[in-house]
């Protein structure tokens, strides 16, 4: 208070000591505690265990043998601000890096993946592709205006009836994909998902070299008025790229060609 009259009204610290009713001798007091070891280890603490408070990190902190009594760990913590309400941000579990492999028969490792594009009136919708990897098959493009992991389940399920179930699927870190509900739902069907690492979506190559194929052939070729009309635009290119597209990494065969093939001329 004494340095904030002295500072606006520029007195004397005499004078402004006399206004605030401050001893000259508190004005120039300094705390002679070294502090620093403290402060360290509580930030260690809070960068580790951002949803602990005072209480653990008091007990963490005698657990690994040092003597700082409660009331030291209580005035620094409180000095540090760490006494109110942090927003943390969720983390994501460590994602181990693994090659991007062909897998050696159909319903094998599934990729997904959302595409995001605008109708004529500004209005935003979504596309969730999924391809089988052994032979590039385009499973499904589902479209809508949101995707809640909910509705991705819902839509998976329908198209496991249909086409059969994989053993793994490889997506990104969406939130539909790292959701409590699609997590339990795969664990409940006993399919695997391998997550790729945040930022290296060249790990899920299969399904973004044909994320690239569909935006230049039907999202940017076309204006579309509703999201029916893009449903049946995909459906009828699905059968075009299953069917009648070669491809090069299939040896210049489309994919249902290739998934003709007997198992010993597989690539």
């Amino acid at each position: 208070m004494a340095a904030y009259v002295i500072s606006t009204h520029r007195i004397s610290i005499s004078r402004a000591c006399k206004v605030v009713n401050l001893p000259k001798s508190m004005y120039y007091y300094r705390n002679k505690k070294d502090d620093s070891e403290t402060i360290a280890k509580l930030r260690e603490l809070a960068d580790r265990y951002p949803t602990e408070g005072q209480n653990l990190y008091y007990s963490r902190i005698r657990h690994e043998g040092l003597k700082w009594n409660y009331k030291r760990i209580r005035r620094v913590y409180q000095l540090l601000g760490m006494n109110r309400r942090r927003k943390t941000r969720r983390r994501l579990p460590t994602r181990v890096k693994q090659p991007l492999s062909i897998p050696d028969k159909p319903l094998k490792t599934w990729s997904l993946d959302f595409m995001s594009d605008v109708l004529t009136n500004k209005r935003k919708f979504r596309t969730l592709n999924i391809i089988d990897d052994f032979n590039r098959r385009a499973i499904a493009i589902e479209v809508a205006h949101s995707m809640p992991a909910s509705k991705v389940t819902y839509l998976l399920e329908r198209i496991i009836k249909e086409q059969g179930k994989p053993s793994r699927f490889r997506t990104d870190n969406g939130p539909e994909f790292i959701s409590r509900e699609f997590r339990e739902w795969c664990a409940d069907k006993e399919i695997e998902i391998q997550y790729i690492q945040p930022g290296r979506p060249m790990q899920n190559a299969y399904i973004e070299r044909f994320n690239r194929t569909f935006r230049e052939s039907i999202l940017d070729a076309y204006l579309f008025e509703d999201t029916l009309q893009v449903q049946i635009l995909a459906e009828e290119w699905l059968q075009d790229y299953n069917y009648k597209r070669p491809h090069e990494s299939l040896g210049g065969k489309t994919p249902m060609e290739y998934d003709a093939l007997p198992a010993a001329c597989y690539q």
